[in-house]
């Protein structure tokens, strides 16, 4: 599948809530357990007040295939950006974060940020995969963190160093 990346838009805010809708749905490699309205991802996620940036996967069709985004986290220095990645649940999302790393990594240098911040469910082991293919090391575990049903899950928090890239 060949992806090309781009900036997010506020108008891409309804497809991309039915894809991160269905991954919520799916359940088991995120934390989060609310779907949102277009208009809430957009502020969560794509443009709004705590978004540093956001970026989709666009296939050869046209069609958003994920998006991932770095923004502003309670707890984390003004420095470092907190990034999510979703990628569609319906089996083509392979390769979808590797392609949009690169553009967060660019973004996250220009805004002057020391690092990136992965925190992933401990049962997410693609989650778990991905972030440290791309450098992500350990850097600590907020442990039995309950799910909306009381299920405690442990978060693993990664760390990315930008200035371990040159800057």
């Amino acid at each position: 599948m060949s992806l090309s990346v781009r900036p997010a838009t506020s108008a891409d805010a309804p497809a991309l809530a039915d894809l991160l809708n269905a991954v919520i749905r799916a359940g088991g490699t995120t934390a989060l357990e609310s779907e949102f309205t277009p208009a809430a991802l957009d502020d969560a996620y794509l443009t709004g007040p705590k978004v540093h940036c956001c970026h989709v996967a666009v296939d050869e069709a046209g069609g958003l295939a994920g998006f991932q985004t770095l923004g502003r986290y309670p707890g984390l220095p003004e420095d470092v950006g907190d990034i999510g990645t979703f990628a569609r649940v319906d089996g083509q999302q392979r390769g979808v974060g590797s392609a949009l790393f690169p553009a967060t990594v660019a973004s996250a240098r220009a805004l002057g940020h020391r690092a990136i911040n992965a925190t992933i469910r401990a049962d997410n082991a693609g989650g778990l995969a991905f972030y440290a293919r791309q450098g992500f090391v350990d850097h600590g575990v907020s442990p039995g963190v309950p799910l909306a049903d009381g299920t405690p899950v442990d978060r693993v928090h990664k760390r990315f160093s930008l200035s371990e890239l040159g800057s």
